[in-house]
């Protein structure tokens, strides 16, 4: 995951992903192509070595119109975050390393409306209060289209993991090096509950009745 969002310290004690708060402080919506140069720019700012050229973004969003979020406020685009959505054979893929996650080919990505199947959390980077519209965005993916696929991401830095680990991420074993995700809540399998203790106080014959 290509990530810097300051002051990530928001999320400092745990706030699992599906159950954060929606805002109307900062917007959250599918990124215009006007606001593509702004997000590159922030992107090249806050995250050493990012791909994230103007015109891959466009690419990127070209392919799939819900793949880029902006986060606004006013007038002011704060950050955004990126999402690889994959279909069942990019699912396999980056769970085997077999896919080229900075320049992923096309048949490993559901196409537009087509339910996901994993979603990956390509690039995410913002400054201010930019990190409060992540509800917005988780929101947003539970919608029919998006809401059985758990999400997967790399962390490359310390804050990026921490921040992985406030939403309810964790270490996934897999052929991906340091692949964290996050299983939705709905995804999960049922706590085991003992069964309570129903044994019958042992008897003697002669407490029988006929």
């Amino acid at each position: 995951m290509q990530k810097s969002l300051r002051k990530s310290g928001d999320f400092a004690c745990r706030h699992e992903l599906d159950h954060l708060a929606t805002t109307t402080t900062v917007a959250a919506q599918p990124a215009t192509f006007e606001q593509l140069a702004e997000l590159a720019a922030i992107a090249k700012k806050d995250i050493p070595g990012v791909n994230a050229s103007q015109d891959g973004l466009v690419q990127f969003l070209r392919d799939d119109p819900e793949s880029i979020f902006a986060f606004q406020r006013n007038e002011s685009v704060l950050g955004g975050i990126a999402f690889l959505y994959l279909n069942c054979r990019g699912h396999d893929a980056l769970l085997l390393d077999e896919i080229d996650l900075k320049n992923p080919s096309r048949i490993y990505l559901a196409r537009p409306g087509e339910d996901v199947s994993a979603i990956y959390v390509w690039a995410l980077a913002g400054h201010g209060r930019a990190a409060i519209a992540l509800g917005n965005v988780a929101e947003h993916l539970r919608r029919e289209r998006f809401a059985s696929a758990d999400y997967f991401a790399q962390p490359s830095s310390v804050a990026g993991r921490d921040l992985l680990i406030a939403l309810g991420f964790a270490p996934v074993p897999s052929f991906q090096p340091n692949l964290w995700t996050y299983q939705r809540p709905w995804n999960r399998a049922p706590s085991i509950v003992p069964a309570p203790d129903v044994s019958v106080p042992v008897r003697s014959h002669a407490d029988a009745r006929i």
